[in-house]
């Protein structure tokens, strides 16, 4: 027994070492070939106050001069899933991948729950874009909303365009509760062609009983019914734990703390800490119209935020420019999934501020 005792806690030392290990909380700077720090780059994880509160951001460039994007994520920070999944991003922007308040390395346990609310997100990005601004000596940049936020950021293009050259939406909301309600549709027929009587027991004993709530007990299934069946983060992902809490542990720019507060936060913050907003509203009524371009980039597989509906939104929608570009390879998460295609798009189109390769024009 004591032999056993002994090897259990000589593993869990090791792992533990191994964690800290893999935790230094540092960002890698960008090199040349000959290992040089490439001039005029920029690497850095920072904390900057917001409206009053410490919240932190990663800015990755392989030349700073670069236009900037701000990227607002959904209900968790993803910056970390770009080690597994490259999006390139940095080779044609200033990115700035921010933490929003209550979220990532912004997560601040004494902030309760009720003081996030959707005009605080809302003034706290158009904060952030001012000092991005500033700092960069840019007059305008771009905002990429993808998920929950772009459910956020529809609201600020709206009311700020004057800061802003294009809004880019990455599995773009629309209405959420016929999301949520026509999800749980497929996946009880996915279930049932599977034949698995388990999973489809678990998500018929929480029915769409009433027309204006997602009940509870569907939320606890709901994400991992989507990445059994590859219509989650991404089309090949099929484990959150595998997917995306161990790539979370693994990523070198955080801390052992500040991954420990990623999921606290998240824990916290449940689907997201807007959500009851999110379902409440629809966006197509909302905001119906952008003074700036608008891009929406959506995969074809995706059900966390539905294919059908942000299309249907996209066509209502009126914005000088915009340009819908469906991803036949991806749910929800064409920039991790099919980063190439998304560059070139960006380059060629948002960039440029046309749409030639919009879906319509292919």
């Amino acid at each position: 027994m004591l032999i056993v005792l002994s090897i259990l806690f000589s593993a869990l030392l090791l792992a533990i070492g191994v964690f800290i290990f893999l935790s230094p909380g540092k960002p890698r700077p960008f090199v040349n070939k000959e290992g040089s720090v490439l001039a005029g780059s920029i690497s850095e994880k920072i904390l900057v106050t917001i409206n009053g509160a410490k919240q932190g951001m990663f800015i990755q460039s392989i030349d700073s001069t670069k236009p900037v994007l701000l990227y607002l994520h959904g209900g968790i920070p993803d910056y970390f899933l770009t080690k597994k999944y490259p999006t390139g991003l940095e080779t044609i922007f200033t990115v700035v991948w921010w933490d929003q308040r209550g979220a990532g390395i912004s997560f601040d346990a004494t902030t309760p729950n009720e003081s996030i609310s959707l005009q605080q997100l809302i003034s706290d990005t158009k904060e952030v874009t001012n000092y991005l601004r500033k700092r960069f000596r840019q007059e305008k940049i771009y905002l990429m909303g993808r998920s929950g936020g772009s459910f956020i950021g529809m609201h600020v293009a709206a009311q700020a365009p004057e800061l802003y050259h294009a809004y880019i939406g990455v599995g773009q909301m629309s209405n959420q509760l016929k999301s949520e309600r026509s999800a749980y549709r497929f996946m009880v027929e996915q279930y049932k062609e599977l034949d698995d009587k388990k999973m489809l027991r678990r998500l018929m004993s929480s029915p769409f009983v009433f027309p204006d709530s997602v009940p509870d007990g569907y939320l606890s299934v709901r994400d991992e019914a989507m990445h059994r069946i590859g219509i989650g983060t991404t089309r090949s992902m099929r484990s959150i734990i595998t997917g995306i809490f161990l790539p979370s542990l693994t990523c070198r720019d955080y801390t052992v703390a500040e991954k420990v507060n990623l999921w606290r936060a998240k824990a916290r913050a449940g689907v997201h800490p807007l959500w009851k907003t999110i379902l409440d509203n629809d966006l197509a009524t909302q905001v119906p119209e952008l003074k700036i371009p608008v891009y929406f980039f959506h995969g074809i597989y995706d059900y966390t935020v539905s294919y059908p509906l942000a299309k249907e939104y996209f066509e209502k929608l009126k914005a000088p420019v915009k340009g819908f570009y469906t991803f036949n390879e991806s749910a929800h998460s064409p920039m991790f999934e099919e980063p190439a295609k998304m560059l070139w798009i960006l380059q060629e189109n948002v960039l440029k501020r046309t749409n030639l390769q919009t879906d319509k024009k292919l």
